[in-house]
């Protein structure tokens, strides 16, 4: 030891705390609403509360759509037990095991019951892709060359090609599909702004229905794989069960506000356009269209002369 470090050999690897991906998503759309939020001082009026209001609920919208796209936690499951650390081995260790499954693969969490057991630290957390053009049977086999710990090869296991549970392809095809169609849902958030802005405005609240229904659908799609009975994940002697995550919620009550918001702008399109369009900013436009014709002044010379 060398400072208390093995000096000639990969130090052990630390915990992602935030997926690099994710941060690089929130930390763009926050780009966009603090430029948005300087220039707001300039809008006169109540018109600067509506302009607030429409622009961050807007980007809400969109960062959630895009942001769950990266996220491990459409299901997840935890588990305390006393279990085997390392093969062939008698010796047991308490610790958390975490299943954290998403669209794009699935995270195994192992924390130690303190971290620091056996003189280790029991601090993992290993993603094992599923995606099209990842393989996942090769991930769980570069797993079982670095030696981690057996709750992580032990549920990892479950969802490789090649287990009795057979749940590898349902949550593979079924992330994807769920994938694509968030990726549609966030083309038509995009329309959806171009024609607010035009303005195109019960147009604009279709395309946002429209938005909330490819959300919706894209829940259902990654639902089907509970049509598949899923296997027992025995860690010591108690069972970690999955459920439903905060990114499958959150989906779920953003794909309910597009429909609220785009039913409600259909609506008084239909019903107080006046009220549609002073939350819009557009009664000066409407004023400019009826206003009357000014007063004219005409020369009395040309009028004399039947001109």
């Amino acid at each position: 030891l060398f400072d208390g470090i093995y000096p000639f050999y990969p130090q052990q690897r630390k915990a992602a705390v935030f997926d690099i991906s994710t941060i690089i998503v929130i930390v763009v759309f926050l780009t966009l609403a603090c430029s948005f939020l300087l220039i707001i001082p300039g809008i006169r009026g109540r018109a600067r509360l509506y302009w607030t209001l429409r622009v961050l609920l807007s980007l809400f919208v969109g960062v959630v759509i895009v942001v769950v796209q990266f996220t491990g936690d459409w299901e997840t499951g935890w588990v305390q037990a006393n279990t085997s650390y390392k093969s062939f081995s008698p010796v047991q260790v308490n610790a958390d095991v975490g299943l954290h499954i998403g669209l794009a693969g699935v995270n195994v969490t192992l924390r130690g019951n303190p971290v620091n057991q056996i003189n280790e630290t029991i601090n993992y957390n290993e993603h094992f892709p599923w995606n099209f053009g990842a393989d996942y049977d090769q991930s769980y086999s570069q797993g079982l060359e670095k030696g981690l710990p057996s709750p992580i090869l032990y549920v990892a296991e479950k969802f490789s090609t090649q287990s009795p549970c057979a749940v590898h392809r349902q949550y593979r095809i079924a992330g994807h599909y769920a994938s694509a169609t968030l990726w549609v849902a966030f083309c038509t958030w995009i329309i959806s702004n171009i024609l607010f802005s035009m303005p195109v405005l019960i147009y604009g609240g279709y395309m946002l229905l429209v938005t909330g229904a490819f959300m919706i659908f894209s829940l259902l799609s990654f639902s089907t794989v509970r049509n598949s009975p899923m296997c027992l994940i025995q860690i010591g002697t108690r069972t970690l069960h999955v459920a439903y995550g905060g990114s499958f919620w959150l989906m779920l009550a953003v794909g309910l506000l597009c429909f609220v918001v785009g039913i409600t702008i259909v609506a008084m399109h239909h019903l107080n356009l006046d009220l549609l369009k002073t939350f819009f900013d557009l009664r000066e436009d409407k004023a400019e269209e009826y206003q009357e014709m000014p007063e004219v002044f005409i020369n009395p010379h040309f009028v004399n002369k039947g001109l």
